[in-house]
């Protein structure tokens, strides 16, 4: 039998039928539902229309009907219920009889998927948050073990200055901060309880609003029927979240792959998160990487595809909602299952080191310090910058490195050059010199892990808390 199955004479199409059934993906919110439609029961036998066996009776099919779904994927099979809310009564009427129609006495559907996909959501937010915790150690874990190595740091894809190492994998670590911070934030906005709206209007029982929103973990009931059954924005502010976090996945594997080619050299793929050529046996693919970047494009695609979905819907609910459930559902699970992957990749990941030490010593990086070197023996900066310039251009023509032109070939430059300026443009006075907060100064360095560190056990103690 439908929900809604009085006011219909005729049949429905039963190619229509088929088609506008959202059960084959909205199964995955039975777990959702089964919490809601408890603390729903719950709030009917306070308002006098359930007695307390009738409550019993209910609970006990409701926790039925989670055991059976735990213990066979077989028990999803049903080619009638509509959605994850008619399969759940069908199921239990067929458990406690004619009592479980009682079920949705003072309810919508309209509050319920709203009350379901806040649930869900939350859930994936502390999933999600939790798994970038464990990443955000990782990234730290690798920059504690590349202590003083240096690297070339670049813009515009060129060689720009030298950096330490760990100071590169911060930049990482820094980013997906900003996401954890965003998820935590986005899951403060969406812990409202709509259960009690009613399908537009507000529930036409006395029920206690506030106590199912306690019951089931969220902060206050919702304060508006109307918004509270069409409002999708805690779906569109996580997906969005979702892909900011994808770009910034995607980032990182766009540069491991660029640095794992012989052309760098500097990242040495790991074998367990690679794969192979069918028909060149020397070669390793970084596929993991490549995956990343490519799911990266979907979970981008599904925030996408959920604002061109709400873009002109009047209030208040309308059957578009359903098409906001499968992206929201893959956009979660993209990254649930990403996320571990990654953190097992950065774990496993070579550097070379000594490589990227050498790259760091070359290519003219050390003539920011040059001019730095001039502006501190009282020449502007604009003037010294014009110099060194020369001086690069000079050491282009000699094949030799700033720091291999002779004082008088510098001092025929500029006059401020003395013998002091080699142990300057070293490449560990390079980098000392950059002794600022976010610098890359090693001490600066050293200083912004242990602070990091301090972040992520705040991240990661309020991620559990959820969890």
């Amino acid at each position: 039998m439908k929900m809604w199955s009085g006011r219909f004479r005729e049949p429905l199409d039963p190619a229509f039928e088929s088609w506008q059934r959202s059960f084959e993906f909205d199964c995955r919110l039975l777990e959702c539902e089964l919490e809601a439609s408890s603390s729903h029961a719950c709030a009917l036998e306070k308002a006098g229309v359930l007695s307390s066996d009738e409550l019993n009776t209910i609970l006990q099919g409701l926790e039925e009907i989670g055991e059976g779904a735990m213990r066979s994927a077989e028990f999803f099979e049903d080619e009638e219920a509509e959605d994850v809310h008619h399969f759940v009564e069908k199921k239990l009427v067929a458990l406690v009889g004619d009592v479980g129609f009682k079920l949705h006495s003072g309810r919508s559907r309209n509050e319920q998927i709203a009350t379901d996909l806040r649930l869900y959501t939350r859930v994936a937010c502390e999933e999600i948050s939790v798994a970038l915790a464990e990443l955000e150690a990782v990234f730290l874990d690798r920059a504690d073990e590349a202590g003083d190595a240096a690297m070339p740091a670049y813009t515009h894809l060129q060689r720009a200055e030298p950096v330490l190492v760990a100071h590169w994998l911060l930049a990482y670590f820094e980013m997906l901060m900003r996401d954890q911070e965003r998820l935590l934030d986005c899951r403060k906005r969406l812990n409202l309880c709509p259960l009690g709206s009613g399908a537009v209007s507000g529930s036409t029982l006395p029920l206690d609003r506030e106590g199912m929103a306690a019951e089931m973990g969220f902060l206050q009931a919702t304060r508006n029927s109307i918004d509270a059954t069409c409002d999708r924005d805690f779906v569109l502010e996580f997906a969005s979240v979702l892909s900011l976090l994808a770009l910034h996945l995607a980032r990182w594997a766009e540069e491991m792959l660029l640095f794992s080619t012989q052309e760098y050299g500097f990242v040495v793929l790991p074998e367990a998160y690679s794969t192979g050529s069918s028909a060149m046996p020397q070669k390793m693919n970084g596929d993991l990487l490549e995956l990343v970047r490519g799911k990266a494009g979907r979970v981008i695609g599904d925030a996408t595809s959920l604002l061109i979905t709400m873009k002109g819907l009047p209030l208040a609910y309308n059957k578009d909602l359903q098409e906001t459930q499968e992206p929201l559902f893959h956009a979660a699970e993209n990254v649930v299952r990403m996320l571990p992957l990654v953190a097992g990749w950065m774990k496993s990941v070579k550097f070379d080191l000594e490589r990227m030490q050498r790259a760091a010593e070359t290519g003219y990086m050390n003539a920011f310090a040059a001019a730095t070197y001039l502006v501190r023996k009282g020449v502007p900066f604009r003037i010294a910058h014009e110099q060194v310039g020369k001086a690069v251009r000079l050491a282009i023509d000699q094949h030799c490195e700033l720091q291999e032109l002779s004082l008088k070939q510098l001092q025929s430059i500029d006059s401020h050059f003395g013998h002091d300026f080699y142990d300057f443009v070293k490449l560990d006075n390079v980098l000392a010199i950059h002794d600022v907060l976010g610098g890359t100064a090693p001490e600066r360095v050293r200083q912004a892990i242990a602070a990091a560190r301090q972040r992520a056990a705040s991240a990661h103690e309020e991620a559990h808390a959820h969890a």
